[in-house]
C-alpha cells in the first residue's frame, strides 16, 4: 500500500492565504457578443436584511474590471471577446473586501446580483448564476447530489448557515473568500472546458460561437485579467507552488505553467479539431487542479494545531478540499482488516473488492504476499502472514460489520474538517494516505506534489 511522502519540515504560520487588492481601474467593461451562457442570467436580489453590520451597497472598493483590455491574459492569447467573463473576477475582489469587514450583506449583494460585469443589455453576469444554474458540465452536482451545489456552499458562509452555522466571521470569511475564489471559479472552468469539447466533438470549432469561445472562457474564469488575478484559482497555485517547492519560475508554480501550456495547446488543438489534443489538454487541466488543491489541502490540515490560527486553517483547509472533492473522493475507497485495523486503499472500488485478498507468491520476488488482483493489483504490504490476509472481507461473517467503505478518504476528511466540531482543532494532520489513492488515479507521483516547508 503506497503512502506518499510528506517531507520536509512544517511549520512556519503564515500570513492570511488572500490576495483580495487589485490594480484595476474603476470603469466598466461591457462585452457585446457574448451569449453563450444564458444560465446566469437569473440573479436573485438580495433580501437578507438581517446582518445590520453593514451596508447592502456593493459599491465599496475592492476590486473593478478593466476599463481597456487587450487580447491575452497569463500569456494565454484569447481567441474570441470574453471581456465580459474577464471582468467578473473583479466582482472576487469586491466580494473577498467586503468579507473581510465582515459585511456580509454587500459580498452577498455581489455575489448575487454582480457589479463590474455588465452585459451588452444592463444587466450584470454573477457568480450565483453560475453556481446556482442546473446542468453545469461539471461534477459537482452528481456528486453532492444536489444542482445548484457550488452555490449552496457559499451561500452557508455568507449566511453563517449549514456546514458554517454558528462559526466565527473568520471561518466565514475564509469559506467566501475561498469558496469562491477556488471552488467557485475551479467550477466554472471545467464547464467551459467541457462545453468546448461537447461543441468540437460536435464539429463545431467557430471561434466566436464554437468551442474556442468556451475555452477562452475558462481561461477568463481561471486566470481573469492580469490586473485581478491575486483574486483567483492562480493565485492560489503560485502560493502552493511556492510552499512544496514545485515552481516553474519565481512566482509562477508548476501547475500554472502546466495548465497555461495544456489551454495554449488546447486551443490550437479545438481550432484544427484535432480530438485527442484538446482531450488531452482537458485532462491536464483537471490534474493539474487536483495537484494544486492537494497542496493547499495538506498544508492547511498541517497546522490545525495552531493554538493561534486553527480555526481560521481548518476553514482553509475546508474550502480548498471543497474545490476538489467532487474530483477526488470516489477514489478513496477502502476495505478495513480485522487483524491489523488498518485499511487498504482500493480507490474506486465496489464491496467485491474487499473479498478479493488471497496470500500467493509474488511471480517476481517468490515471496508470499497479500494481492488482490480486482482492485488494481493491489498489494497490501501490512499482511505478513496469511492470517493478517484474511482478515478482509465485504461483510465480516457473524457480525454483519461492514469491511468496504466506500469514499473512507474523503469521509475522513470532512471528519477533521467538520467547522462547527472543535474536538478537531489541536491536532497536526498528515492526510497524504487519504489522497494518494486519487493522486494514482489521475498519475499524480511525489514529485508532482512536492515537500510542504
Amino acid at each position: 500500500m503506497m503512502l506518499a511522502a510528506f517531507a520536509g519540515c512544517i511549520g512556519g504560520d503564515d500570513d492570511d492565504d488572500d490576495s483580495s487588492s487589485s490594480d484595476a481601474s474603476s470603469s466598466t467593461t461591457s462585452d457585446t457578443s457574448d451569449s453563450s451562457d444564458s444560465s446566469d442570467t437569473s440573479d436573485a436580489s438580495d433580501s437578507d436584511t438581517s446582518d445590520s453590520s453593514d451596508s447592502s451597497d456593493s459599491s465599496s472598493s475592492g476590486g473593478s474590471a478593466v476599463s481597456a483590455m487587450d487580447g491575452e491574459d497569463g500569456g494565454y492569447t484569447y481567441a474570441s471577446n470574453v471581456d465580459n467573463h474577464r471582468s467578473l473576477m473583479a466582482d472576487m475582489c469586491d466580494i473577498k473586501a467586503h468579507a473581510n469587514a465582515g459585511e456580509w450583506t454587500a459580498a452577498k449583494g455581489i455575489y448575487t446580483n454582480g457589479k463590474n460585469a455588465e452585459k451588452s443589455d444592463g444587466s450584470y453576469r454573477t457568480l450565483a448564476g453560475f453556481a446556482a444554474a442546473t446542468g453545469k458540465n461539471h461534477n459537482y452536482d452528481t456528486y453532492y447530489g444536489a444542482n445548484g451545489s457550488v452555490d449552496a456552499h457559499i451561500m452557508a458562509a455568507l449566511e453563517g448557515t449549514g456546514d458554517f452555522a454558528g462559526t466565527s466571521d473568520t471561518v466565514r470569511y475564509q469559506g467566501v473568500a475561498k469558496l469562491t475564489a477556488n471552488m467557485a471559479m475551479v467550477a466554472y472552468t471545467i464547464h467551459e472546458l467541457n462545453s468546448a469539447v461537447g461543441k468540437a466533438d460536435a464539429g463545431n470549432v467557430d471561434n466566436d460561437s464554437g468551442a474556442p469561445h468556451n475555452w477562452d472562457e475558462g481561461w477568463a474564469f481561471f486566470h481573469g485579467p492580469d490586473e485581478n488575478v491575486g483574486c483567483g484559482p492562480v493565485a492560489t497555485l503560485n502560493k502552493r507552488g511556492a510552499d512544496f517547492g514545485t515552481e516553474h519560475a519565481d512566482g509562477m508554480a508548476n501547475t500554472t505553467y502546466h495548465i497555461q501550456q495544456a489551454m495554449i495547446t488546447g486551443l490550437a488543438d479545438l481550432q484544427a479539431s484535432n480530438q485527442a489534443g484538446y482531450t488531452d489538454a482537458t485532462n491536464a487541466v483537471v490534474k493539474n487542479v487536483i495537484i494544486a488543491y492537494s497542496q493547499a489541502v495538506l498544508k492547511y490540515t498541517s497546522k490545525l494545531d495552531s493554538n493561534e490560527s486553527g480555526e481560521k486553517y481548518q476553514a482553509e483547509a475546508y474550502a480548498f478540499w471543497k474545490t476538489i472533492e467532487a474530483y477526488t473522493a470516489d477514489y478513496t475507497d477502502a476495505c478495513y482488516n480485522n487483524q491489523t485495523h488498518g485499511m487498504a486503499w482500493i480507490g474506486a472500488g465496489e464491496a467485491s473488492d474487499c473479498d478479493g485478498f488471497s496470500w500467493v507468491q509474488s511471480p517476481t520476488s517468490g515471496e508470499m504476499v497479500c494481492y488482490n488482483m480486482g482492485a488494481g493489483h493491489l498489494v497490501y504490504a501490512a499482511a505478513t502472514n496469511e492470517t493478517i490476509c484474511n482478515g478482509f472481507a465485504s461483510v465480516f461473517p457473524g457480525s454483519n460489520m461492514p469491511g468496504y467503505y466506500a469514499d473512507y478518504g474523503a469521509t475522513s476528511m470532512n471528519g477533521i474538517l467538520d467547522l462547527t466540531d472543535a474536538t478537531q482543532l489541536g491536532t497536526s494532520y498528515d492526510v497524504s494516505a487519504w489522497l494518494q489513492p486519487a493522486w494514482d488515479h489521475y498519475g499524480i507521483t511525489a514529485e508532482d506534489i512536492g515537500s510542504y516547508s
